[in-house]
């Protein structure tokens, strides 16, 4: 048991290494601009995936709609999680349809739309893309395998690849995610974002 648990730590730290490249590095800071650009102008970011990948979606929207490391006012974004247009959409026209609908309700030109896929071939994000860019949204897609389908079709994407399952593709999106915000809340909000001080404990001599 110990040997498995060791190999599956050891895959958990190769997929946050994958932050360290330059292709990583180079997606984060577009994607902090095109989000913080968004955001500034009085857009909001829309978010969606399948499964864990829908939990990380409502992950991302909170952080922001709430805050991350400081106090600062509420920044525009939605996950399309509610169950209500989940089940109406996949019930009356397919659940391909689940994601575009909810963009096409939602969406507007100078929105950004994310796209959390670890395979790259999910109908309804290929969907959710397109209509997307059919309304004139900004669009990201967080990707693994090699991007599937979905690769090159949008605006910037990143892939994680090098990883047979999508527990490890998710862990480093969403260590993608958190650095993303941070930078999103310095970017918009740096009078408010202070480097943490080094508290330094002082040893008594009595």
């Amino acid at each position: 048991m110990r040997e498995t648990i060791l190999q599956s730590a050891q895959e958990a730290v190769r997929a946050a290494e994958q932050l360290l490249s330059e292709e990583a590095l180079a997606f984060i800071e577009r994607a902090t601009s095109l989000m913080a650009t968004t955001l500034g102008t009085g857009g909001k970011i829309l978010v969606a995936g399948n499964g864990g990948s829908l939990a990380d979606a409502i992950h991302f929207a909170e952080e922001l709609t709430g805050q991350f490391r400081a106090p600062r006012p509420a920044l525009a974004a939605i996950a399309l999680a509610d169950p209500g247009h989940l089940s109406c959409v996949a019930n009356d026209m397919g659940y391909d349809r689940v994601f575009a609908r909810g963009i096409e309700a939602l969406g507007r030109k100078g929105d950004l739309f994310i796209a959390l896929s670890t395979s790259g071939n999910s109908a309804n994000l290929i969907q959710a893309l397109e209509q997307a860019q059919n309304q004139g949204l900004t669009t990201v897609a967080f990707l693994g395998k090699g991007g599937g389908k979905m690769k090159g079709m949008a605006t910037l994407e990143w892939i994680v690849s090098g990883f047979r399952y999508a527990d490890r593709i998710q862990e480093a999106h969403m260590a993608a995610i958190h650095i993303l915000i941070e930078m999103i809340e310095r970017v918009l909000f740096p009078e408010q974002i202070q480097e943490p001080v080094e508290k330094h404990v002082a040893l008594s001599l009595c």
